[in-house]
């Protein structure tokens, strides 16, 4: 049983644990060496500010460089019988704790896969993890006890544990976390120069591709360095794969014998995408049943988002995803609702019959 928690460190991550492990009955103690953010987590509830209280489990919500030293001085002190962390790279965290002397008895490594472009406690949220992927690494010399613990942790912050070895996490999470960080930042590096008319024309696609983009830089160095290895290796195959549709695109551009061929590619890679994308799992792991979508035009006024959501529940669907695109320059948008395949064409017709102008 976990009664008492020391989470170190005050941003999304840790803050939203302290969260969600206070909603689960645990008592939490916060520590930072940042005054302003723990000031504010204290603030907002998170927890209580840390005064050399014991407790059952110490996570390190610091950066992977970081991890380290403060375990180091934690199991110095005799804080906690547990200890874990959330850094997004594994094998870098533990080979640095091996060489710093720390006890890898007590400690297991772990990695919640959630997070939002927002940062700092401002943006923690209870519910952040819920039925999200929380990787635990646990070094072969790990006592059960030490791995029973962080279990229990991630499962009181309502999270679908998984357990992986450092090598295969790093090289999962080069190409499902920090691959696209990277290219939808390159991405939307490409709007600083655009002109203002070009930007005028950006729709959901757009938004949708480059919203990661807002995370916090100094958090990504970290990242980045830490798991630069693998990383290396998921973009020379992104490169790969652009140069070779770079040089199809070029072809039809230049038009001629090649342009048979060149479409062909372009198609190819589209499909390939179509299938990529259709291999994501859905809501709590399982794969993804056959969606549909009903989009529906809504008024951008109070109570009216809340009012559609009441009527699709009326109306006994259960909603997959829910996206919203505003209109420019006009006081409504489209919200497209995502919901199984064969609940679409019904759901339509009792929101048309409800009065809500539903797009075909």
């Amino acid at each position: 049983m976990i009664g008492s928690v020391l989470v170190v460190g005050t941003g999304l991550v840790g803050a939203s644990v302290g969260l969600a492990l206070r909603r689960a009955g645990v008592r939490v103690w916060l520590d930072d060496a940042a005054p302003a953010p723990l000031g504010l987590a204290v603030e907002l509830g998170v927890g209580e500010r840390w005064t050399g209280e014991q407790v059952d489990v110490a996570v390190l919500a610091v950066p992977p460089d970081a991890v380290a030293p403060a375990l180091v001085a934690l199991q110095a002190r005799g804080v906690a019988r547990t200890y874990t962390d959330v850094a997004s790279t594994k094998a870098g965290v533990l080979r640095d704790a091996v060489t710093g002397g720390a006890d890898l008895r007590r400690f297991v490594g772990g990695h919640p896969l959630a997070g939002r472009e927002r940062s700092g406690p401002a943006a923690a949220r209870a519910d952040l993890f819920a039925e999200r992927p929380w990787v635990l690494v646990a070094p072969p010399v790990a006592e059960p006890g030490a791995l029973a613990d962080v279990r229990a942790l991630a499962e009181a912050c309502r999270a679908r544990v998984v357990e992986m070895d450092a090598g295969a996490h790093d090289a999962a999470v080069a190409l499902v976390s920090h691959l696209p960080q990277l290219v939808a930042s390159l991405l939307a590096g490409r709007l600083i120069a655009a002109p203002d008319e070009a930007l005028g024309l950006a729709g959901q696609g757009l938004r949708d591709t480059t919203r990661i983009a807002a995370s916090d830089t100094e958090l990504w160095v970290g990242i980045v360095a830490g798991n630069a290895a693998a990383i290396r290796d998921e973009l020379r195959a992104y490169a790969d794969a652009l140069h070779a549709l770079t040089a199809a695109v070029g072809r039809l551009a230049a038009g001629g014998d090649g342009v048979g061929e060149a479409l062909e590619q372009v198609r190819a890679t589209l499909a390939r995408g179509r299938a990529g994308r259709a291999r994501l799992p859905g809501k709590r792991g399982i794969p993804a049943p056959s969606s549909g979508v009903v989009p529906v035009v809504v008024s951008d006024r109070s109570g009216e988002l809340a009012r559609l959501l009441g009527d699709v529940a009326r109306a006994g669907v259960n909603l997959d995803d829910l996206v919203l695109e505003h209109a420019r320059g006009q006081p409504l948008g489209i919200a497209e609702l995502h919901v199984p395949a064969t609940a679409a064409d019904d759901l339509a017709a009792r929101l048309r019959a409800a009065g809500w102008p539903v797009r075909s």
